[in-house]
C-alpha cells in the first residue's frame, strides 16, 4: 500500500483531498493528531514515514515542510504557491507538453498549479511554445472564480447570515496588479511582459472562468475563431481532462459554475476574425488545485491519470 500523509489537512485543499481518499482502498492514511499538527517534529516523522505528503499550507510552512524531509524516497506534491517557478520542482500540469508529463511521472518535488494560472497557461502556452502569440504580447486576462476559492475565511465571510451587502455582487480584486499567480503566469508560459490581471470573486461556491481576448492581427501567425479550435484541438488531442469544445459550444453566454464538481477543464474559443475570445471552464478545487494534486499523484504512481476523478463528457 502506497503510505499518504496530508500535511494540513484542515484547510479547503487538505479536506478536499482527504475526502477523496475515502474509496481508496490501495492508499493508506497517516494520521496526526489534532494537537500535534502544528508540531514540527511530529510532523517530520509523518512526512518521512510516507511514500507522499501532499503540502496543504501557506507559503512559508510548505517551505519548512521541505526542509524537514531526510528520507530520500518521500515525494512531495506542494499545493501552495511557494515552489512552482522552481527548476527542480515539476509543474503539475501534464496537458501542456509531454515534459511536463514525464516531469510529474519521474520527480519527488511536485508543484500543483494556482488555480487562475491553470486556466490561464492553458491556454497561452500553447500559443506561446507553438509561435503563434509573440512572448511581449500586452496581455489582459479577466477571471470569475466562485467563493471557495478565498480559503476558510472567505467561505465563512460569504456565507454568514449578517454578511455585507456587497458580497451579493462580483468583486474585483489584485488591484495593485500583484496578484500571486502572475509570477507563476508569465514563467510557465515564457512571457515576457506581465499580463494585466482582473480576478473577480463571485456569490456562489465553486467554479470558475478565464478568459484571454486576443486581436488577430497582433499574432504571429493570423487566426480566426475555426483556426484557433482547431489549433487547440490538435494540441490537447484526446485529453480526458482538457477538452476543447466545438465552436459554438456556448451559444451566447458561458456560465462560471457549470463544472463545479468536476475535475476535468473545457477550454472555447468565440469572438470573430478580427478579436478572439479564449476561455478555460474549470472548478477552483477541482482542476484548479485538489483534482489536479490528486491526478499528479496518479502519474507519480503509474495509475491511471483520472482514478479518483470526477470526469464527465
Amino acid at each position: 500500500m502506497t503510505k499518504i500523509f496530508i500535511d494540513g489537512k484542515a484547510g479547503t485543499t487538505g479536506l478536499k483531498i482527504f475526502s477523496r481518499f475515502q474509496n481508496r482502498p490501495e492508499l493508506e492514511l497517516i494520521q496526526i493528531d489534532e494537537d500535534k499538527r502544528k508540531d514540527p517534529a511530529e510532523r517530520a516523522k509523518c512526512i518521512n514515514d510516507s511514500d507522499i505528503t501532499f503540502l496543504c499550507l501557506p507559503d512559508p510552512a510548505a517551505i519548512e515542510a521541505v526542509a524537514l524531509v531526510t528520507n530520500p524516497k518521500v515525494k512531495l506534491i506542494d499545493t501552495s504557491t511557494a515552489h512552482r517557478t522552481l527548476p527542480d520542482w515539476a509543474y503539475g500540469f501534464p496537458e501542456l507538453a509531454p515534459a511536463f508529463r514525464e516531469n510529474i511521472a519521474s520527480s519527488n518535488r511536485i508543484s500543483v498549479p494556482g488555480c487562475y494560472a491553470s486556466g490561464f497557461n492553458a491556454l497561452v502556452y500553447p500559443l506561446v511554445s507553438g509561435g503563434i502569440l509573440p512572448a511581449d504580447y500586452p496581455i489582459v486576462c479577466y477571471a470569475m472564480s466562485g467563493y471557495s476559492g478565498a480559503g476558510n475565511k472567505g467561505i465563512a465571510q460569504y456565507e454568514a447570515a449578517d454578511r455585507d451587502p456587497e458580497l451579493d455582487s462580483p468583486r474585483q480584486y489584485a488591484l495593485t496588479q500583484q496578484h500571486k499567480h502572475l509570477k507563476e503566469m508569465g514563467a510557465i508560459s515564457h512571457l515576457a511582459r506581465t499580463p494585466i490581471f482582473a480576478p473577480h470573486i463571485c456569490d456562489y461556491p465553486c467554479g470558475m472562468t478565464v478568459s484571454v481576448p486576443l486581436f488577430a492581427d497582433l499574432l504571429k501567425k493570423r487566426m480566426t475563431p475555426a483556426d484557433m479550435q482547431a489549433f487547440y484541438a490538435e494540441h490537447y488531442g484526446d485529453s480526458r481532462v482538457v477538452k476543447v469544445r466545438p465552436l459554438g459550444y456556448s451559444e451566447s453566454m458561458i456560465g462560471a459554475n457549470n463544472m463545479a464538481g468536476r475535475d476535468d477543464m473545457e477550454i472555447e474559443i468565440n469572438g470573430n476574425d478580427e478579436r478572439l475570445l479564449l476561455t478555460a471552464r474549470f472548478d477552483n478545487l477541482g482542476k484548479g488545485a485538489s483534482g489536479a494534486a490528486i491526478q499528479c499523484m496518479n502519474i507519480a504512481l503509474g495509475l491511471d491519470e483520472v482514478t479518483g476523478l470526477t470526469i464527465g463528457e
